[in-house]
């Protein structure tokens, strides 16, 4: 089924009207916004002693990754002759437009090598595609705005207009002219294009975590490689789950084939079994069994199963994530088992069982709220019963079931009335060609 079109790209506004009421944000303060040194036009430019000496050109600025909105630079990487040494951000007294200043004439200079957790502000970030988390969208990064905050010199703004990336094309002073007007606060973006990490801040990724699973599924799908798998660390698994769940097929089958089979196993276990069913169908077998090996084996069987059915029949659409209760356990006990499920999409109830695991009735929440905890369940049983279907049931007849039903889900059973996962409506609808789903909804009102 097509999925609606996404929402138009947000409009770049300016970092004060995004501080109005956020006094938080550092550009906000006029004393960061009248020091603020562009990135782009300091790399080539001198680094000075404290005489006034030049002791090399600047390649690039390197930041630690950190928890920090705003982060601190913690070095320098300096070409000092033939040689790319590396200077201890703590050794900077001045930053200006055109040069670099530091604090002391005796200078350790060793050459410089990357270590964990480390990004490079030109090589890494610079013209590389981040996420702007409150507009919603991504976009490549023109230049980063450097100045002094809290004793340190941190990275406090970001541009990514195109009249910026044209003034970094004109040499001279001219190209390290920042553009205010264009600057917008560091801890509203995401970077992602680091090669050993993600350069990542916990205002930003407080931020993500607010957002809706589609909303992440739009971002992701708009990065590329690597920079997708960034964005998927930084988000909580069970989150990162709901997005890759919202994703278009073909989008999320090049995630998955670009990220370690470890990590790809913990997401798609954290999936709907149907949703990663659905996926593991289509990826080639021998990348689908690295995956499931490295799975729980209780789920990696789950999912085998579920591969194994075919997509036309009941078996091959159902969610296999139920909460199950024997018709002689209290509401009390139902309702614990339903809290412990809370983070699976199981919303509708509680499916009650006999003694031999047959299915009796499924109970909804709101009768087992108003019930008393200690009463057992079988006192709620009765009329009307749970619409069901068999395994092999074909998706014409489950189709049928949910336009005479017209609830919420449809429970599967196996060949002795044993429950063994349930169809919801969005289910059914992902199942259905645009065609039939239109023609569903149009004559029965099932799934309206």
């Amino acid at each position: 089924m097509e999925k609606p079109t996404k929402k138009p790209i947000a409009r770049v506004v300016n970092t004060v009207e995004r501080a109005v009421g956020r006094r938080d944000l550092v550009l906000a303060r006029k004393s960061i916004r009248d020091s603020l040194v562009s990135l782009a036009g300091l790399i080539g430019c001198p680094v000075r002693n404290e005489e006034g000496r030049e002791i090399g050109r600047l390649v690039d600025v390197v930041i630690q990754h950190g928890h920090d909105a705003y982060p601190p630079v913690s070095g320098l990487i300096v070409k000092v002759g033939l040689r790319k040494s590396f200077i201890d951000g703590a050794r900077i007294a001045k930053l200006s437009h055109h040069e670099i200043q530091l604090s002391s004439t005796t200078i350790s200079l060793t050459d410089y090598k990357r270590v964990e957790g480390a990004s490079l502000l030109d090589g890494d970030v610079l013209d590389h595609q981040i996420v702007d988390v409150n507009g919603l969208r991504v976009v490549r990064c023109s230049d980063l705005y450097l100045a002094p905050l809290d004793k340190e010199i941190r990275v406090v703004g970001v541009d990514t207009s195109f009249v910026t990336f044209l003034r970094r094309i004109f040499p001279g002073a001219i190209g390290r002219r920042a553009t205010p007007q264009h600057v917008l606060d560091w801890s509203t973006f995401a970077s992602l294009a680091d090669t050993s990490g993600v350069v990542k801040t916990s205002g930003s990724k407080t931020a993500l975590s607010q957002l809706r699973p589609a909303d992440l599924a739009d971002l992701i799908e708009d990065l590329a490689g690597r920079e997708q798998s960034a964005l998927i660390e930084m988000l909580d698994p069970e989150l990162a789950a709901d997005a890759l769940e919202e994703m278009e097929d073909e989008e999320l089958q090049g995630l998955l084939r670009g990220l370690p089979e470890a990590r790809a196993a913990e997401l798609l276990s954290r999936m709907e079994p149907d949703e990663s069913a659905e996926v593991l169908r289509d990826l080639d077998d021998e990348h689908r069994e690295d995956i499931l090996k490295a799975m729980d084996i209780k789920v990696a069987n789950q999912l085998r199963q579920l591969i194994a059915f075919d997509e036309t029949i009941a078996g091959g659409i159902m969610t296999t994530h139920m909460v199950i209760a024997r018709e002689n356990d209290t509401v009390g006990q139902a309702l614990k088992s339903l809290v412990e499920s809370r983070y699976r999409d199981i919303s509708d109830g509680v499916l009650i069982v006999d003694s031999k695991g047959k299915l009796i009735d499924h109970i909804q929440i709101i009768e087992l709220v108003a019930a008393k905890p200690s009463i057992p369940l079988s006192d709620l049983v009765g009329p009307p019963y749970p619409t069901s279907v068999q395994i092999d049931s074909h998706l014409d007849e489950v189709i049928e079931e949910f336009s005479n039903n017209r609830g919420a889900s449809i429970v599967v059973i196996d060949d002795k009335g044993k429950p063994v996962g349930r169809i919801l409506a969005d289910d059914l609808v992902d199942a259905l060609k645009p065609e039939e789903t239109h023609r569903l909804s149009k004559g029965t009102g099932a799934l309206s």
